[in-house]
């Protein structure tokens, strides 16, 4: 039985919430089962419209753990971030409100494991191998994602993954970016990987497919890529419309890239001629750059992936193909192709 009472817990799961009525009680029951762990949750709450919170207090007193809502403004980095500052425990868990852990021990195996981490006085983080919730079997885009969320490479882990972070680490690489409406787990997972290390914990987590099925997987890794892109090389002002754009589109279903792509376009036209060549150039690099998750898609479709290490065509790449690109040739055309790739999607985009 989990002792989750105690005054003082040793994990605070931070769990962002908008208006989720019918994933709360799911959620919160599947970490009742979590044993071994003094644990409390803080739903922060982003100004929700229905019943999520009403329905959150009213489970409150069956839980064997404490459970806190606090409130703010809608946006997933601030709500974040005003639940760390609530947090009361030395080690966060943030949290996606449809994940779930099969293994009862979950939660207390990460934080031994995290721990054990952080002896030699590392700066570690630590996220779970993800598996997507589906009733048969997994499709391969998921089935990817999934392969790659246990690899360490840039640009590899996610929100959905959950973060295990100490609080001091946190607050060294924190706060969530507020900046924009998305994407504020991947650039934190960034921060830790440049000032620390990203540690895969030995237990698994599950999460719904829900975001990228009503969005549309297509559109989403389209946005997700662009905005990671922008970030490395130091351009996302040229999105300053996203905000807007993507909160308008927030209770429509699919997700329409010519509100992002047209704006996006017009920036970069605004440019001078020398600010574009080097903006293309250097996105080409960028690409080249992530030339290896094609052969990491091949080592997933023969089923030669090896958890958080990839397959032999991986291996080859990395060895061979990757030095034979590296280069100021492999940059210009990847700087065309996806010039090209621009064109046509802003082209094709509803």
């Amino acid at each position: 039985m989990p002792l989750s009472f105690e005054l003082s817990p040793e994990l605070s799961v931070i769990v962002p919430v908008y208006n989720e009525e019918g994933n709360v009680a799911p959620f919160l029951a599947a970490l009742s089962r979590q044993q071994g762990v003094r644990l409390e949750v803080i739903l922060s709450d982003g100004a929700s419209s229905d019943r999520s919170i009403p329905n959150a207090q009213r489970l409150a007193r069956e839980l064997p753990f404490p459970l806190r809502v606090i409130e703010g403004p809608k946006g997933r980095g601030g709500q974040l971030n005003r639940g760390a500052e609530a947090a009361r425990a030395r080690t966060l868990l943030f949290l996606h409100i449809d994940s779930s852990f099969e293994d009862p021990l979950a939660l207390r195996k990460a934080l031994d494991a995290l721990r054990e981490a952080e002896r030699p006085g590392e700066k570690v983080a630590g996220r779970f191998a993800l598996s997507f919730h589906f009733p048969g079997k997994t499709p391969l885009p998921y089935r990817f994602y999934e392969a790659k969320a246990t690899l360490d490479r840039p640009g590899c882990t996610h929100g959905d993954q959950g973060f295990l972070v100490g609080r001091a680490f946190f607050n060294e690489i924190g706060p969530y970016d507020t900046a924009l409406p998305l994407m504020e787990d991947t650039f934190l997972a960034e921060r830790v990987r440049k000032a620390g290390r990203w540690l895969l914990l030995p237990a698994r987590i599950t999460t719904s497919a829900r975001r990228f099925q009503t969005e549309g997987l297509l559109p989403r890794q389209s946005l997700n890529a662009i905005l990671m892109n922008l970030a490395h090389i130091g351009q996302l002002s040229l999105v300053h419309c996203l905000k807007t754009s993507y909160r308008s589109q927030g209770e429509t279903g699919r997700l329409k890239l010519k509100p992002f792509l047209a704006p996006l376009d017009e920036a970069i036209r605004a440019l001078t001629d020398d600010q574009r060549r080097q903006l293309w150039y250097r996105t080409g690099a960028y690409v080249r750059g992530n030339a290896w998750q094609l052969a990491f898609l091949a080592d997933v479709l023969t089923g030669s992936v090896q958890e958080g290490k990839g397959g032999r065509v991986l291996v080859f790449y990395d060895r061979f193909l990757a030095r034979l690109i590296d280069n100021r040739g492999g940059d210009l055309g990847a700087a065309l192709l996806t010039r090209l790739w621009f064109r046509l999607t802003l082209l094709a985009a509803p």
